[in-house]
């Protein structure tokens, strides 16, 4: 039989189900408190999705429901308040969170600032690559993101008293240099389980994701003891090509079918709410967003940050071709979807609905922020709280006060070749420079922007001559400018009306 099996194989044919050698080795459960077993106070949860989008909703509501305590939950974020990971944080299971932006959870950013909770917050990309190196065996590793900043240099702060003095800070990194350019190291992540979202599995365990639900989903899949996917569909071997399976099932030990999905969307956005928004913006804003899209050059792969920056795609050039690129795992972004088009699997970044594109894709986070720290994204487009004069960039925290955490922006902002553009209002609302010799806020970046864009000006920014005013609003005067600038500057002598895009 066993030469026969041989023989079909060589010849491509199928071999019958009978002689197909052992049992398949994934466990399929009838519910997700089932599938948990095992799951015990103290122990590392790795939970998929961003933001709301792929969560394993019936593993989190079992995992709640099991009432185990101080959990450390590795997750790219804190999900809302009643939703995703905020479901656990509300019931106190949680000790620790270790995640690269909070989001939209007020519960997790009270409790770290009352001492109730430890937060390690982590550049997403670096999140992603610490998990996808878990997975494969690979200790630890270098990369460019975060030098320069309390990621490398250590005092971010994990944890407060309740009395809000710190309790636990960040440990510095070891930093090496490689062709001239400074690494930190970064450990790899395990964890005992991972909680996945999947579309569909097959009886066989391999896996499937849709649209955007890929995310974190793939590497968190390959880097637990106990890999616990619950899945939408559970179809018969064979039902998806091999060349279609996203996870196969050697990184697949329990698989559920969920009983049922919400599918939350925490920012439904369409497309006549988005033009009603850019044109709504307001004369600053709207100022500095047709600025911006000058950006753009055909054929260009970009990333663009929330706000000002998203809505600078409003305005690239029906004859120009953009690549707009999502960190959370899309190339190819459209438009805002029509009401009918909306699908709560394919957000961006911001959490928004949004289309693809014909020829855009969709892939893992891991994969996506190697384009990013691998310079194949040509421009980054981003908003500030405060940029210095030699292009240090300051976005994520004010310490104390208000914690969002970096998400994908250190990693945007390490890549030597890719274009940093900062677009901001020049002050703030107690109208204070934003544009400083020396950020006074936790750096993203340090000597990474390379162009600021605000309502009253445009700088080019060089590491080592700082700060040189190349565009100047038609109301606005130099003098103006240097009296809303908390640094010094110098002044083209091509000094040139700020530039619009054609409307």
């Amino acid at each position: 039989m066993a030469a026969l099996r041989l023989l079909a194989a060589a010849l491509g044919s199928r071999v019958p189900a009978r002689c197909s050698g052992s049992p398949v080795r994934v466990q399929f459960y009838s519910g997700p408190g089932e599938a948990l077993k095992g799951v015990s106070d103290g122990a590392t949860v790795m939970i998929g999705g961003f933001g709301l989008c792929g969560i394993p909703e019936n593993l989190i509501a079992a995992l709640r429901d099991t009432g185990v305590k101080n959990l450390t939950v590795i997750s790219t974020n804190a999900g809302v308040a009643d939703f995703g990971l905020g479901v656990l944080l509300t019931t106190k299971q949680v000790r620790r969170v270790v995640c690269s932006y909070l989001g939209e959870s007020p519960v997790c950013e009270q409790q770290y600032l009352a001492g109730e909770l430890e937060l390690e917050m982590t550049p997403q990309g670096t999140l992603a690559e610490r998990i996808r190196a878990g997975g494969a065996g690979v200790p630890a590793f270098y990369t460019p993101t975060g030098y320069g900043t309390l990621v490398q240099e250590g005092g971010a702060p994990i944890a407060y008293y309740p009395d809000g003095h710190l309790a636990v800070l960040s440990q510095p990194r070891e930093v090496r240099e490689f062709g001239g350019k400074h690494y930190l190291l970064e450990h790899a992540i395990r964890a005992d389980f991972a909680l996945v979202k999947g579309w569909k599995a097959d009886r066989a365990g391999n896996v499937i994701f849709r649209g955007s639900a890929r995310n974190f989903n793939v590497p968190m899949c390959k880097a637990a003891d106990v890999s616990v996917v619950e899945v939408e569909e559970i179809v018969d071997v064979g039902t998806f090509a091999p060349e279609d399976i996203h996870v196969p099932n050697i990184y697949v030990d329990r698989v559920i079918k969920g009983a049922k999905y919400e599918k939350r969307i925490e920012r439904l956005t369409t497309r006549n709410g988005q033009r009603a928004q850019a044109k709504d913006a307001g004369d600053i804003r709207t100022r500095i967003i047709k600025r911006a899209a000058l950006e753009f050059e055909d054929g260009m792969y970009a990333n663009l940050g929330i706000g000002i920056p998203l809505l600078a795609s409003n305005y690239i050039s029906p004859k120009m071709t953009v690549h707009l690129h999502s960190e959370n795992g899309i190339l190819g972004l459209g438009p805002f979807p029509l009401k009918k088009e909306v699908d709560a699997d394919i957000i961006n970044a911001g959490k928004q609905t949004v289309t693809v594109i014909p020829g855009g894709s969709f892939f893992a986070s891991d994969d996506s922020f190697a384009m990013i720290r691998g310079g194949h994204i040509q421009l980054t487009m981003l908003g500030a709280m405060q940029v210095s004069k030699y292009g240090d960039l300051a976005n994520w925290m004010i310490p104390g006060k208000k914690v969002k955490g970096m998400g994908g922006a250190m990693d945007l902002v390490s890549s030597t070749k890719t274009k940093v553009v900062v677009t901001m209002e020049h002050c703030t609302k107690a109208n204070t420079p934003k544009i400083l010799d020396k950020c006074t806020m936790p750096l993203t970046g340090k000597r990474c922007v390379d162009r600021i864009i605000t309502e009253k000006a445009v700088f080019n920014v060089h590491p080592n001559r700082g700060l040189t005013l190349v565009e100047l609003w038609q109301d606005s005067t130099v003098e103006e400018v240097k009296a809303s600038t908390g640094c010094a500057f110098a002044v083209s002598p091509d000094l040139k009306p700020m530039q619009q895009v054609a409307t």
